[in-house]
């Protein structure tokens, strides 16, 4: 569903006119703003198959730190993978990544684990890896991208959209103070019914995620 399929979902429940363009008014632009908010919230409630994708780091020999390109310090990695030798990379904390560069011989080789460390001028997080890579090495991050803000009329949620449209819908509705009968409650109510049927259909898709296994 488009940006401006979103704004005028909300603004017909809201018993508003449509518009031909997300900023034709003052009321469709705030309705864009709760879509965004909601938009957010949404994505941070469950790890969605549409935001599922991999960043690729490709390593020069005696570099250690990269910039994940495109990750836009959005991203949650699922698994990291060495994909030129075949195994799965471990991640490890700073302290870690600094007792083995600054208080150790550092060692070259084929690299198994990974940190983050900050975020470079384009707003990507920084990624470093250990062994010190000794040649060309393709790491695949398997990661779960959280999106920019929707902004133009023809962007694309890549979420499921009702949850979306409903939780909207129950932000404005607070802010209005009044929707016609249905009290704001009730909506936020509405939205987190919708959430949960969606992450519940997502969840399908992922059954080893949603299993719990003692240790």
């Amino acid at each position: 569903m488009t940006y401006l399929d979103l704004v005028n979902n909300v603004l017909r429940r809201m018993r508003e006119d449509e518009v031909s363009n997300v900023s034709e008014t003052t009321y469709s632009k705030m309705v864009g703003d709760f879509i965004n908010d909601a938009k957010k919230l949404v994505e941070a409630a469950w790890d969605w198959s549409g935001l599922r994708t991999t960043l690729t780091v490709n390593t020069e020999a005696g570099i250690f730190s990269y910039s994940l390109v495109g990750s836009q310090n959005r991203v949650k990695a699922l698994d990291v993978l060495n994909d030129t030798s075949n195994f799965f990379m471990e991640y490890r904390g700073s302290s870690w990544f600094n007792d083995k560069y600054l208080n150790r011989d550092v060692i070259s080789g084929e690299p198994r684990y990974y940190t983050y460390n900050g975020i470079d001028s384009n707003g990507d997080s920084k990624v470093e890896f250990y062994p010190k890579p000794d040649d060309v090495y393709e790491i695949r991050f398997n990661v779960i991208l959280r999106n920019s803000d929707l902004a133009n009329n023809s962007d694309i949620l890549e979420i499921p959209a009702m949850p979306v449209i409903h939780l909207a819908i129950a932000l404005l509705a607070r802010e209005r103070g009044e929707t016609g009968g249905t009290a704001a409650p009730e909506y936020f109510a509405i939205a987190d019914k919708h959430l949960s049927d969606a992450v519940a259909l997502d969840a399908q898709k992922h059954p080893d995620e949603v299993v719990w296994y003692p240790c």
